[in-house]
């Protein structure tokens, strides 16, 4: 062969030349699309970490009117006072505590049959009657209502407080 003929190797510097601008536009939409992708996954994580948050409220209220109910069952007045926001101020509250921590104390666990909340989900601050019906084994079963006060919204976050026990109602009866 004679070292004059064309030449069998292909011309990487004018090949490199024509790859230069594709590779940088290659480059820039593998960029975007990666920025768009922890863009969206943070988005979500923040949505869901706000969702968590707004939907453990109603464990919360929950929680609270069970610890109010356990110090009921005990017979605890002052327990129930602590678990009752702004009830010591108000005499005829401090009456109902007394009243049923008499007349509904018991021994053993409270378990709580039925909660319907009349601020559930409540996007921001608002205030209603919760119906509680619980019972401790072995006796019959007790239905009250519990005033709540929600504040706050949603993005700050939401509080919850109960204000007051009502006496016991008929099992059958609203709040």
């Amino acid at each position: 062969m004679s070292s004059n003929g064309p030449s069998w190797r292909p011309d990487f510097a004018s090949a490199s030349q024509n790859i230069g601008p594709r590779l940088t536009l290659v480059k820039a939409g593998l960029l975007k699309r990666a920025v768009l992708i922890l863009v969206s996954v943070l988005l979500f994580l923040a949505i869901s970490a706000e969702l968590a948050r707004f939907l453990s409220v109603e464990n919360v209220e929950r929680d609270d009117a069970e610890a109010l109910l356990q110090a009921q069952a005990r017979g605890d007045v002052s327990g129930m006072l602590d678990q009752l926001d702004g009830c010591r101020q108000r005499p005829t509250c401090v009456a109902t505590v007394e009243a049923n921590a008499t007349r509904l104390r018991r021994t053993g666990a409270v378990k709580i049959l039925s909660l319907k909340s009349g601020t559930a989900y409540s996007l921001t601050g608002t205030r209603g009657k919760t119906r509680l019906a619980w019972t401790v084994i072995g006796r019959l079963p007790v239905v009250q209502c519990v005033q709540v006060r929600r504040t706050g919204n949603v993005l700050a976050g939401i509080n919850v407080m109960l204000l007051s026990l009502s006496a016991p109602i008929p099992n059958e009866a609203d709040c």
